[in-house]
């Protein structure tokens, strides 16, 4: 079977640099720079940005208001909930010709929910799920639920999400 072509709103940018595979959707508003690569059947919200060599697997989820900024990796199967934050400095200064980007890695089937904050330079394990608000400054392992300010580990789930209400001192 075949799958389409990607489809891109009329108001959304996308450079011709750009490599989109098929069955892509490009919601209004949104703006995809170039040298970046959306894999198959990816779902982008609108007003979402996606910088220069930022890499997303198949069939990601990106909600309205996300804004995804080079050094970010994402595999296969990602959700990331409206305005959901990303960092890429981890000394951000308006004016710094030293400026270094710090990489952030969000591997298969993670879910960000909507207002969290992911600063650079984290892995987001497989499966894990971030509460919405969280803000993470350190590596969420596999599977771990994680909510807060910072975000801890308050359990684990299942690939499907559903909780394992596993006792947190055993963790």
């Amino acid at each position: 079977m075949v799958k389409d072509a990607p489809y891109i709103h009329c108001t959304a940018e996308v450079s011709e640099h750009a490599k989109l595979a098929n069955g892509v959707k490009v919601w209004n508003w949104t703006k995809i720079r170039e040298d970046a690569v959306l894999g198959e059947d990816c779902n982008i919200g609108q007003c979402c940005y996606i910088d220069f060599k930022v890499s997303l697997g198949a069939r990601c989820k990106i909600q309205n208001g996300v804004s995804l900024y080079h050094g970010l990796i994402i595999a296969n199967d990602v959700f990331i909930g409206p305005n959901a934050t990303f960092t890429n400095d981890l000394v951000p200064r308006a004016h710094n010709v030293d400026w270094n980007i710090t990489p952030t890695t969000i591997l298969d089937g993670a879910s960000i929910g909507a207002n969290a904050t992911i600063i650079c330079g984290v892995t987001l394990g497989q499966h894990c799920m971030v509460a919405a608000g969280a803000v993470v400054t350190r590596d969420v392992p596999d599977y771990a639920l994680v909510m807060g300010v910072p975000a801890r580990i308050i359990d684990y789930v299942n690939k499907d999400g559903s909780r394992r209400h596993v006792k947190i001192d055993e963790v």
